[in-house]
């Protein structure tokens, strides 16, 4: 299992650049390699995922099955931070059913469905907790979506944090007033669905 580099090819993607794999968010190009796998000859990228601290290897002529892609330009990133301007929108369905279709969203690896579930789980210090699975769905979309805003805006994730958090507190579209306010919008055209 020998690998070696490959660079004069006419690839979609090179080196070092930063890519959006769905199930895991933002990484980077390392290399391009070929390597001898049970006798076939397959060309990978290399792509790193320093948070999480793990190396993918994906063969190149299975990047559109995956669905990975270039990161989102500068109007998509703005398309997508709008988003959070907006009020959320909950269905009235079961949990369990409300969360595989945010997880979905999450990893379609759709910086708008990602806000889109930022948006619909973020909660202001003046509303209710939210339970645990709804902290850590909110916190996964939030780190997926950050990251891309990092790489494009060039920003460290901290500060793509602070900004998409700045946008969800200010937004006009949140109802600011007494606790008993709803910041929520509720989508009753669904609710027979979960029947």
């Amino acid at each position: 299992m020998a690998a070696q580099k490959k660079s004069d090819r006419n690839l979609r993607f090179k080196a070092n650049e930063f890519v959006v794999y769905p199930a895991h968010g933002v990484g980077k190009i390392v290399d391009i390699e070929e390597q001898e796998i049970a006798g076939a000859k397959l060309e990978l990228y290399v792509i790193d995922f320093d948070k999480e601290k793990m190396r993918l290897r994906v063969p190149t002529s299975k990047v559109d099955a995956v669905g990975m892609r270039k990161l989102s330009d500068a109007d998509k990133i703005e398309q997508a931070l709008k988003i959070l301007k907006g009020r959320a929108r909950v269905r009235r369905t079961m949990w369990s059913r409300r969360a595989q279709e945010y997880e979905a969203k999450i990893n379609s690896g759709d910086i708008i469905a990602v806000a889109e579930v930022v948006r619909d789980l973020f909660r202001s210090d003046r509303q209710p907790e939210q339970s645990y699975s709804e902290r850590q769905l909110y916190e996964a979309a939030l780190d997926r979506m950050a990251r891309e805003v990092a790489a494009v805006k060039s920003l460290d994730e901290q500060a793509s944090i602070k900004e998409i958090e700045n946008l969800l507190l200010t937004s006009p579209k949140r109802v600011k007033g007494t606790e008993g306010e709803s910041e929520i919008e509720v989508d009753d055209a669904t609710t027979e669905e979960a029947a």
